[in-house]
């Protein structure tokens, strides 16, 4: 009876946790998507890396949101229970509370694990993966960018400013200053068109003239024809790999990596990718602490709402608990949330940052005991 009343209370939380988890984390990815809309507007990228981007930046989302979800699911499932008289039924089928609470935070534990996949191996992967589809991008969308009687510098090492374009959608009056080479190259062109040759973009610039500038000398010539390569250049949009991408293993790799003698960390290093360094050991430790750290504090959460269980909504102080329950489960989030920031490159510091979640579900756990003996 305990087994089929534990699995239905289960069920039912778990059910309402998947509905709040994804629900709002739909609403903030569609606002998020609005933001990302910038990629083709602004930087010229094309409507599927938008797509792409903005699909696998979904797990990031269901990461942060998951505490919270489980913190509002949980608290909620229970209320309804109380507020139906069921947990009083199952008061009187001889359920213990102290086995109740034993069950629940048992059972957080999954929950706990799911977290630490989802913020070690899935969201990084997918970031990655996001972050890969600007890197192999070209600017498909790199006509919509171009605006006249502005001057365009979205594009790395590159601005354009163009008069006028026709209705064959050819410039006139274009000026170029390309700062690719470690020299300088400004053309000017009185007319000028995108064509698509072997799969690359190439503007056709006709009677214009071209002024190098190569260690303070200066060199200009004259043309009727020209190709200038656009497919080259790429957009200022960051593409280099972040922390928050790199996998896990790579950033334990790193941490062990200075924890090495002098003389091997430089050759070990070569391995790794540039988050690898000594000037970026606070936010591998941060990193690290928000993928395996923060996901236990699901059972702390859960442990707060179990103190709902306490009194019966017939005791006078019930409605008194519940404020309390959501003002320390919501301080806790918001502590949760900070605590990264709290860390740095000592350890002893770290550590006692990290065996704080086990401290807090222990202080709750012996106030369960000290209470349900003394009641």
């Amino acid at each position: 009876m305990k087994k089929i009343i534990y699995r239905r209370l289960a069920q039912d939380y778990t059910r309402f946790f998947l509905l709040i988890l994804f629900t709002i984390s739909i609403i903030i990815w569609v606002l998020q998507a609005v933001n990302y809309l910038d990629f083709v507007t602004e930087d010229g990228h094309g409507f599927l890396v938008y797509f792409n981007y903005t699909l696998l930046s979904f797990p990031k989302i269901v990461s942060r949101i998951f505490p919270f979800a489980v913190f509002l699911a949980f608290t909620y499932t229970i209320l309804k229970y109380e507020n139906r008289n069921e947990l009083v039924i199952f008061w009187n089928f001889g359920i213990k509370k102290i086995d109740f609470i034993n069950f629940f935070i048992k059972f957080s534990f999954g929950f706990v694990l799911i977290s630490i996949l989802l913020n070690a191996l899935i969201t990084p992967y997918m970031q990655d993966k996001a972050r890969s589809f600007i890197r192999s991008s070209d600017l498909d969308f790199f006509e919509s960018i171009l605006k006249p009687k502005k001057f365009i510098d979205i594009i790395e090492n590159l601005t354009i400013y163009f008069e006028e374009r026709d209705e064959n959608g050819k410039f006139k009056n274009i000026f170029l200053n390309d700062k690719s080479n470690q020299s300088s190259q400004i053309t000017f062109a009185k007319k000028g068109k995108i064509e698509i040759r072997d799969n690359k973009k190439v503007l056709v610039l006709e009677e214009g003239e071209t002024i190098n500038q190569i260690k303070g000398r200066i060199s200009k010539f004259k043309f009727s024809k020209t190709d200038f390569n656009i497919s080259k250049f790429s957009t200022k949009t960051t593409i280099t790999k972040k922390i928050q991408e790199t996998s896990t293993k790579d950033l334990v790799k790193c941490l062990i990596i200075f924890h090495k003698p002098p003389n091997k960390i430089y050759l070990s290093k070569i391995i790794l990718d540039r988050n690898c360094g000594a000037d970026n050991l606070e936010n591998i430790h941060q990193e690290l602490y928000s993928r395996l750290i923060k996901p236990m504090y699901i059972t702390f959460l859960m442990t707060i709402s179990l103190l709902l269980i306490l009194k019966s909504k017939s005791n006078h102080l019930f409605n008194i608990i519940k404020i309390k329950v959501y003002l320390l489960g919501f301080l806790s989030i918001v502590f949760l949330e900070l605590s990264s920031k709290l860390i740095n490159t000592n350890l002893i510091h770290n550590l006692i940052l990290i065996i704080l979640p086990i401290l807090f579900i222990l202080i709750i756990y012996i106030f369960f005991l000290k209470f349900l003996r003394t009641n």
